[in-house]
């Protein structure tokens, strides 16, 4: 019988572990703020646990969902002392596609299977259950997890090999880059125009250039209300990493550089806490 655990409980874990312990699936949990993870423990009924080594001593299907790639380094390795041969450890968290080999690397050493899957969606989507998947890792590995992957995500799509979920979410980050550039311009010229807003935001969210971030943004960057949903320096963080891996395949990211530095100069300014939409900040007169 599959136990899972699932370890990380920010926007996107909480979402996601909510959705587990309802499928009747979720044994444990663990965060490093203990106090959250506790009261979304009380709330679930689920196991409460104090280290990632006693989570894995516990289940034999573990979800990582933290934000960098030295915490995904340092969580394999203390899962390394306890876990039970057999398991699978499902990365969430958006790393390099070297970081995720080099888990794999680890944990392969104690017979315990990897999958890197990074997720897209946004909280709403963590919240819903309405994420999208890409996976790396053996696809028989996948077919066994998969029914508890779809308590979290509708559409699971298995890329390749490890390393390939990551590398397609670099993709979904770069592209998320252009999006939030071109969005954040349009509506600020729009603005300056003096065009009414919600209707400007509603039109074209139903025709040719309408997108997701137009519909679930739109409204709240022109109000002037960033509230995060997708954290502007976590993108940040990822589009490091883009950059990085772009380098290594001489593949120039003009347009994801730019986005980066406009973040910088937003973090630089205390917005580094608020959602991305925060950029039209910097296109508004």
């Amino acid at each position: 019988m599959l136990q899972v655990g699932i370890i990380g409980l920010g926007a996107m874990g909480q979402g996601m572990a909510t959705n587990l312990a309802k499928a009747g699936v979720l044994t444990a949990i663990y965060n490093r703020t203990t106090e959250k993870a506790q009261l979304l423990g009380q709330k679930l009924g689920v196991f409460v646990a104090i280290s990632p080594e006693e989570l894995a001593s516990q289940v034999n299907v573990i979800f990582l969902c933290v934000s960098r790639d030295c915490d995904v380094l340092e969580i394999v390795q203390a899962l390394t002392k306890t876990i039970q041969a057999g398991s699978v450890v499902i990365d969430m968290s958006t790393v390099s596609s070297h970081t995720a080999k080099q888990a794999a690397a680890i944990l392969a050493k104690k017979n315990v299977d990897f999958l890197d899957a990074p997720v897209s969606g946004g909280v709403e989507g963590a919240n819903s259950g309405q994420l999208a998947m890409m996976v790396g890792g053996d696809v028989a590995v996948l077919e066994k997890v998969r029914p508890i992957l779809e308590t979290m995500a509708t559409r699971i799509v298995h890329i390749g090999q490890t390393g390939t979920g990551q590398a397609t979410k670099a993709v979904n980050q770069i592209m998320a880059a252009g999006i939030n550039q071109a969005v954040t311009e349009a509506l600020a010229f729009a603005q300056a125009q003096n065009l009414p807003m919600n209707k400007i935001i509603e039109v074209i969210s139903g025709g040719a250039a309408g997108n997701w971030f137009l519909q679930h943004r739109g409204v709240t960057m022109t109000q002037g209300n960033y509230q995060a949903g997708f954290k502007l320096a976590l993108h940040h963080k990822d589009l490091v990493i883009c950059e990085q891996m772009g380098e290594s395949v001489d593949v120039p990211l003009p347009l994801s550089t730019q986005t980066r530095l406009d973040y910088e100069q937003l973090m630089t300014d205390g917005f580094g806490d608020c959602d991305i939409s925060a950029l039209y900040r910097l296109k508004v007169k």
